[in-house]
């Protein structure tokens, strides 16, 4: 499965593009879509949907993995993200791509098997589980790498669990 993370944002959108078989990860393709300072707001939008439309027809990821916005204490940059994730949402969902959302602690819980780890545990992590040499930058490319990795981990796991049901499933309907 082809897997876009996103970690969203109006002045720096990491991106990730990984494959996921069998619980191995492949690195496919990741970057930044930066947007200048000074820019009209609305134009900054528009570069980031542009960027993130591209990419997903590019790719045509089974899945986009987005973080959950989360309060932050500076509502301007609050306010400014949560219209950055909008066209960033827009963008993949006319690609087709269906969208996941994970909060911080499900991401690290996925990427490290511990919730509460820090950024430099989770960024180590995700390199090992890609092959990289060294992590990409700027951070926010890592974070959406590891964002893709994490739902590479939630969907397998999932996987599994269905097949288990199935599995006890099919033993009581032998049973009777």
């Amino acid at each position: 499965m082809v897997i876009l993370g996103i970690d969203p944002g109006y002045a720096i959108v990491g991106y990730g593009v990984v494959r996921a078989e069998n619980g191995h990860f492949q690195p496919l393709e990741y970057g930044a879509i930066v947007t200048q300072a000074g820019l009209d707001f609305n134009y900054r939008l528009e570069i980031i949907y542009d960027g993130v439309a591209s990419i997903a027809a590019h790719w045509k990821p089974g899945a986009v993995s987005v973080e959950k916005l989360y309060f932050q204490n500076n509502k301007t940059t609050a306010i400014g993200v949560a219209e950055a994730r909008g066209v960033i949402l827009l963008a993949v969902q006319k690609a087709g791509a269906k969208v996941y959302e994970y909060t911080p602690m499900q991401i690290k819980q996925a990427v490290t098997g511990y919730g509460k780890a820090k950024k430099p545990q989770v960024m180590e992590m995700t390199k090992r589980l890609l092959g990289l040499r060294e992590m990409p930058k700027p951070d926010d490319t890592a974070d959406a790498l590891a964002m893709a990795v994490c739902h590479g981990q939630a969907a397998g796991s999932e996987l599994r669990r269905a097949m288990l049901e199935r599995k006890i499933r099919a033993v009581r309907e032998r049973q009777g």
